[in-house]
């Protein structure tokens, strides 16, 4: 099938149209079978037209199957052959049955074979058979094997559709909580150039314009009235600049300058956070814990925070162990994913240099690349 029908095809399957049109397709081909096929009971009639026609219900009613199902067996119970509708009618019905898993697979499974055997022996009775072999039963095998059949199917569709609709949620997920770090990690550099450079030079516009009053011998009074004003316009300046930064560092829906910069006892809410968008990680703590200075704490949460969106990246679905171990005399470090690794020279992004620089920010090293036996390994090690 070309890739250009199957959308249409699957967009036509998924219309409301879909289940009158070929329901009632289905039942006028039944209408036409039972005109030209040979003398049959008003039984055999009734179970197929039954048979199709409660199909027109089966996306509103899905149990509605049940019912086209058992209208079948009775047509078939009643005369000696099974119409061209009527199967078809039989297979659709316990697809519909699996694919919106009326009852479980098994229970489907095994109504339809006791039915089916029970119209076995009622037609083995009509024979007048006074012996049984295994032959006779051949009727209760083909049943039984159309109804697995149908209904298989019907739940692996059930099980595609269901595994689909979470990753798309997952993705979606992903791309939100993307969207939300990305965000953030651009604030925090605006909020890290206002406070490194603004905020540095402003305060030093405020403390020499204020010590300028009383070092400066033979200023006149308008001169230091002027250098008053510009130390009082700076330390304003210095006091919303304040504020600004608060709201950048915490969000527009947080309480500005609340908010604590997160340490290794937030780990369990980043591992909780990467599980919800699929991902699949072990945290691991190793040594006696022991409290360390916010740098230490924050920068390591960075660096495992950064590892994670790294794997998320480029190896979803791998798993991925975290450990963190208390040396006597540094804290370790550790991220492993056993995904596909990385192909050729591991370039170092913006991500992985941030990481690196924390780590030398404090005295320590990391180190990113391959791991031992496959997948990612980011080691970092950071002295106290």
């Amino acid at each position: 099938m070309s890739t250009s029908l199957q959308p249409r095809l699957r967009a036509w399957v998924a219309a409301p149209s879909y289940p009158w049109v070929t329901g009632g397709a289905l039942t006028a081909f039944a209408a036409v079978e039972l005109a030209v096929a040979p003398r049959h009971s008003p039984v055999v009639a009734l179970g197929v037209l039954v048979s199709a026609a409660a199909l027109l219900w089966r996306r509103a009613h899905p149990a509605i199957a049940i019912v086209s199902a058992v209208a079948v067996l009775v047509s078939l119970a009643a005369g000696a052959d099974l119409y061209v509708a009527a199967a078809a009618s039989g297979l659709i019905s316990c697809y519909t049955l699996g694919r919106h898993r009326v009852l479980h697979p098994g229970l489907l499974v095994a109504g339809g074979s006791a039915l089916a055997l029970a119209v076995n022996l009622w037609h083995i009775s009509t024979w007048g058979q006074h012996t049984y072999s295994p032959g006779l039963f051949a009727e209760w095998f083909v049943l039984s094997l159309a109804t697995l059949a149908g209904v298989s199917m019907g739940d692996a569709a059930r099980a595609r559709e269901e595994s689909r609709r979470e990753r798309a949620d997952a993705q979606a997920r992903l791309i939100a909580m993307e969207k939300r770090q990305a965000t953030e990690a651009e604030r925090a550099a605006i909020v890290r150039e206002l406070h490194d450079i603004v905020s540095h030079s402003v305060s030093v516009i405020a403390v020499q314009a204020e010590s300028a009053t009383y070092t400066t011998s033979d200023l006149s009074p308008q001169a230091r009235e002027g250098f008053q004003q510009i130390a009082a316009s700076a330390r304003s300046s210095m006091t919303e600049l304040r504020r600004l930064l608060s709201v950048l560092r915490t969000g527009a829906d947080d309480k500005a300058g609340t908010a604590p910069q997160p340490t290794l006892d937030a780990l369990d809410d980043l591992i909780t956070q990467h599980r919800s968008v699929g991902g699949e990680v072990e945290l691991r703590f190793s040594g006696e814990r022991v409290a360390l200075p916010t740098a230490w704490e924050l920068s390591a949460y960075r660096i495992v925070q950064e590892g994670l969106t790294n794997v998320r990246r480029h190896a979803p679905g791998a798993r991925t162990v975290v450990e963190i171990g208390y040396r006597s005399n540094r804290l370790a470090v550790r991220i492993a994913d056993d995904g596909p690794g990385p192909l050729g020279v591991v370039h170092s992004g913006h991500g992985l240099a941030g990481m690196q620089e924390r780590a030398v920010l404090l005295g320590g090293q990391l180190t990113a690349g391959p791991g031992p036996a496959g997948g990612f390994l980011i080691e970092a090690e950071i002295p106290w």
